[in-house]
């Protein structure tokens, strides 16, 4: 197999799990310029070898950030997620709530009243019903994930 298509396929693959580095290019340290075992495109690998570099050769944090393209409240950010979860820690975590935290089941119940009275309504105006009866700004799309749950318990 072409180094090409290695290449294209590792960075499909840190793509896919996301680990893909989004500035390589603001990696500087020696290690990933000479040798090709250490990866700038891999940001579980940086972050892993910038906190090594601290923690093992005892070089200075600011100094090795910035080497390796990162602030120092980044660095102790992946230092505290390191020591409290391992390399799992360094992983990127998904932003943004985790689940339907708007739709509580009084809104729910109210969604659902709502289709009954109205089987024509769409999520569009199901979200519209939820903001002016709770104030709360719904995506339709939010509410049509909600209800297939909400089906899904049901079965």
């Amino acid at each position: 197999m072409s180094s090409h298509k290695k290449e294209d396929s590792k960075t499909q693959a840190l793509c896919e799990n996301g680990t893909l580095h989004p500035h390589p290019e603001t990696v500087h340290d020696e290690q990933f310029k000479e040798n090709d075992f250490f990866d700038a495109r891999d940001s579980l690998q940086v972050k892993y070898e910038m906190l090594r570099r601290v923690a093992v050769e005892g070089k200075s944090i600011k100094k090795t950030a910035e080497e390796f393209g990162f602030s120092r409240p980044s660095f102790y950010h992946a230092r505290s997620a390191f020591e409290a979860e391992g390399l799992a820690g360094l992983l990127p975590q998904r932003r943004g709530p985790q689940r339907a935290h708007k739709l509580k089941e009084r809104v729910m119940e109210f969604i659902e009243q709502s289709l009954q009275a109205d089987e024509s309504l769409r999520a569009s105006g199901l979200a519209e019903r939820v903001e002016r009866r709770f104030g709360l700004c719904v995506h339709p799309r939010s509410i049509e994930r909600a209800l297939e749950r909400r089906r899904k318990k049901k079965r």
